[in-house]
């Protein structure tokens, strides 16, 4: 691979995930202080992205995979989104925003598996080389986390109160409309599929990826994918509330520090990956999950701030190991007519279905858990996950079976 092809690809994740991580971190904040959402509603705004998920495939196998360039959907998916990013920065109350982050998250999602296939169409050795450019999506989402503490105090207890916190959708929206114009310019990664090939309802639907299930190790893992995105969704909704609830400042900022963990891990998964293996490396991930939300559990903003931190700093594991490796053995099992559709479907297990059902628990004992009008029992919200994650992680020990990752030519 090139290294202006590198660049490129590498600039594209920083966009990517700088976009995503600017402002759904920072969401269930703004929706609690700002829009008066209860944690229903907050759920409802979070599981956008999961029928965006859910969605993806469908997007993915009927034009990625057949009629047009990747990088030319992408581009289109990213200046649409832009425009409604820009319209939830206006919304004053929660029925308004609502429409919006749906209709946003159904482009953005199937993002997710296109950048992911841009980037595999151009790499000769996708295990090493991958790690390599998607880290700086990584950096993008820390960036983003940063801007926003410290560039400008948006997440600021003071700001907060004062509704700052909506300029985070105006800053995506800019950033949005520049990756959709960057887009245009990226190598071309055109459809797996002929257009003269007659087109089935599984062709179209992106369901031939599905035959992928017939291999029970892939079974397990898509499985396995699906439950353990049931705790993920907890973190990802009540990351910024907690903080921010026990009056954590520059809460954002703390909370990308698992992106920073999450930068040195990228970079020693290869290592990881060659030395132990694709199911230790998942098995890993899973117990990451588990011990942070035992940390968050029992921690606290006074003399057990560290639990609190190392819990957040666990997050390089918890992702790469499980999400980036996942990604990785899932293109290697794919045959090269549904690599595209591949990575949709697993987007659909882990961002669609697992957290889909991940946000409505996660409303639910929030909403059971309510102290009263602004205090929540954490300790219990956060042990459920933990217990959850545990229960995953056995199962998926049990019955996955040891292999290794292979590319097929």
């Amino acid at each position: 691979m090139k290294k202006s092809v590198q660049f490129q690809l590498s600039l594209m994740m920083f966009l990517e995930f700088f976009i995503w991580g600017g402002w759904f971190v920072t969401m269930g904040a703004y929706l609690g202080n700002n829009l008066d959402a209860s944690g229903g509603e907050t759920a409802m705004a979070y599981s956008t992205q999961s029928w965006g998920a859910i969605i993806a495939p469908f997007i993915i196998g009927l034009i990625a995979d057949r009629y047009f360039n990747a990088e030319r959907i992408l581009g289109v998916l990213h200046l649409a989104g832009a425009v409604l990013m820009y319209q939830m920065s206006q919304a004053t109350e929660f029925s308004g925003f609502y429409p919006y982050v749906l209709g946003y998250m159904i482009l953005y999602m199937p993002t997710l598996a296109l950048v992911n296939s841009v980037s595999f169409n151009q790499m000769d050795d996708p295990a090493k080389q991958f790690p390599f450019v998607r880290v700086f999506g990584t950096i993008g989402w820390i960036v983003a986390g940063l801007l926003i503490s410290f560039a400008f105090k948006w997440d600021s207890m003071e700001n907060i109160a004062q509704g700052m916190l909506s300029n985070t959708f105006f800053m995506v929206a800019i950033a949005s409309a520049i990756l959709g114009l960057f887009s245009f310019t990226l190598p071309k990664t055109p459809p797996s599929k002929t257009k003269g090939e007659k087109a089935s309802l599984s062709d179209i639907l992106g369901l031939d990826a599905l035959s992928l299930l017939k291999d029970k190790n892939f079974l397990v893992f898509f499985i396995s994918s699906i439950l353990i995105c049931i705790p993920l969704a907890f973190y990802y909704q009540n990351i910024s509330p907690f903080l921010t609830e026990l009056k954590v400042e520059n809460s954002t900022a703390w909370a990308s520090l698992g992106q920073i963990s999450e930068v040195g891990f990228m970079l020693l998964l290869p290592f990881f990956f060659k030395k132990y293996g694709f199911k230790k490396t998942i098995i890993f991930g899973m117990l990451a999950w588990g011990i942070r939300y035992l940390l968050f559990a029992f921690g606290n903003a006074g003399d057990m701030f560290f639990m609190l931190v190392i819990g957040i700093a666990l997050h390089g594991i918890c992702y790469d190991f499980f999400f980036v490796s996942g990604q990785i053995y899932t293109d290697s099992k794919a045959g090269e007519k549904v690599k595209s559709a591949a990575q949709g479907l697993i987007t659909l297990a882990t961002y669609g279905l697992g957290m889909l059902i991940g946000f409505y628990v996660a409303g639910k004992i929030v909403d059971a858990n309510v102290v009263d009008e602004t205090l929540h029992g954490w300790k219990n919200i956060w042990t459920f996950p933990a217990i959850f994650a545990a229960v995953v992680l056995v199962l998926f020990a049990v019955l996955f079976k040891n292999e290794k990752v292979e590319y097929k030519s």
